[in-house]
């Protein structure tokens, strides 16, 4: 991923007023990610443990996503991410809901996928964070980064149809 700015992030969202996309908050280390090994870039809100937010490259430009983080009820001991397919114990992993874009949006729609909570699956994928399981796979790196990218931009396919 290219390295992007916090106006570019702003204009991104998909799934929100202007109004929500102005107060929402974007990291102040952006000039310390490490983008080329970031997919998509996903942070957790610091102010609301339930909002998350996601922006990731698309054939369109970018597309942002804001995300609720949905409240663990019960105690779950193992669970793997739809996207980068790693395993967490507890909660390193949480469903995440984004309501539609558009009509469909106001009318209370929304899509949901169960992901790496801190929102780190580039790292996982390519072992450059510690915590949570990999499976242990035949396929190539870039087979791995390749599903993860498919996963995710059928995920935002859903948000925005």
């Amino acid at each position: 991923m290219l390295a992007i700015t916090e106006p570019a992030i702003r204009s991104s969202f998909v799934n929100c007023t202007q109004g929500e996309t102005k107060r929402l908050a974007v990291p102040n280390d952006l000039a310390l990610r490490p983008w080329h090994d970031l997919d998509f870039l996903g942070w957790r809100d610091p102010a609301a443990a339930q909002r998350a937010y996601l922006v990731a490259e698309s054939d369109s430009g970018l597309v942002g996503v804001a995300l609720r983080v949905a409240a663990q009820t019960t105690r779950v001991r193992r669970s793997m991410c739809s996207l980068c397919l790693t395993t967490h114990t507890g909660d390193g992993v949480s469903l995440m809901t984004a309501r539609k874009a558009g009509r469909d949006g106001r009318q209370g729609n929304s899509v949901g996928v169960y992901i790496c909570s801190d929102l780190a699956c580039s790292l996982y994928v390519r072992g450059k964070k510690a915590g949570g399981r990999r499976l242990h796979e035949t396929i190539t790196l870039d087979e791995k980064i390749e599903r993860t990218t498919t996963t995710l931009a059928a995920f935002l396919r859903k948000v925005v149809e």
